[in-house]
Formats: structure tokens, C-alpha cells, sequence
């Protein structure tokens, strides 16, 4: 089985960016995290991240062909990007959105989520550990279907 880290703008910049909100880990840390629990549950991961919308959208959609589901987070596209919400409409495969910050108890801007609606779950406000979180849920909604 194969699963998608998707990431999206500026998370790349993870440790560097406003440690205060989104902690010290960097990507890599995150990406490596999330492969060891995925190594010990038997699945493969493949990790992708963009600033490039159109980037993102290619990605979920070729993830579609190869992968049993994808663990996303859509930085600020997750608060305007109908493109991105119709790209994981259309995958036919779950995804879990996920935010390391608590979305929810941020600027009025953050609290609105475009693409959740069509995701098969949501994890935000717990932290780096909300991938794994992320990670977990998913495989119970495979193991669903």
C-alpha cells in the first residue's frame, strides 16, 4: 500500500516559520516521522511538497493511479483554493486534511476550510503530531472500504 504526504505552500519553510505557532520541526523532520510510522505499519510513502497550486493538483491527481490515499496539508490554499478542492473531489481516493495550528481559534480568515468538506477527515491544532494523527485515521478509513 501507498500513501501521499502532501504539503503545500510555505511548509517547506516548517522550523524557520513562526516557531511560536508552528514549532521547530522542519519539513524533513516531519516527512521522516511520518515515514517511520508508516515503515512499521507495512505502507509506503511518498512525500511531495509545493508553493505552485497547479504543482499540488498534478500530484493528487496522478496519486489517484498509485495511491490508496493521501495525508494533506494545504497550508492557505486550504482557505480559498477551489481548485484544489474539486482536484480531491475528483481523486475517488480519501484524504485527511491536516493543520498543525488549531485553524479554528485563528484569524477569521483561517476558520473558513474550502477543501474539508471533501475530505474523508480532518486533524488541526495538534502539532506535528496531527500527521501522524492524519496517518492513523486514514488507515482506518481504508481499512473501511
Amino acid at each position: 500500500m501507498r500513501i501521499l504526504l502532501l504539503n503545500g505552500p510555505n511548509l517547506n519553510l516548517l522550523g524557520e516559520r513562526e516557531p511560536d505557532i508552528y514549532g521547530r520541526c522542519s519539513l524533513a523532520d516531519v516527512e521522516a516521522m511520518v515515514l517511520e510510522h508508516a515503515t512499521q505499519a507495512g505502507v509506503e510513502l511518498d512525500c511531495f511538497q509545493s508553493n505552485h497550486e497547479g504543482a499540488l493538483i498534478d500530484r493528487l491527481q496522478e496519486a489517484r493511479n498509485v495511491c490508496a490515499g493521501v495525508i494533506y496539508n494545504p497550508g492557505a490554499h486550504a482557505h480559498y483554493s477551489y481548485a484544489l478542492r474539486d482536484a480531491v473531489a475528483s481523486i475517488h481516493i480519501p484524504v485527511v486534511e491536516v493543520h498543525i495550528s488549531d485553524v479554528h481559534a485563528r484569524e477569521d480568515f483561517r476558520q473558513k476550510l474550502v477543501i474539508a468538506p471533501v475530505c474523508a477527515g480532518l486533524i488541526c491544532g495538534h502539532g506535528v503530531q496531527g500527521y501522524l494523527e492524519a496517518f492513523d485515521l486514514l488507515m482506518d478509513i481504508i481499512g473501511r472500504q
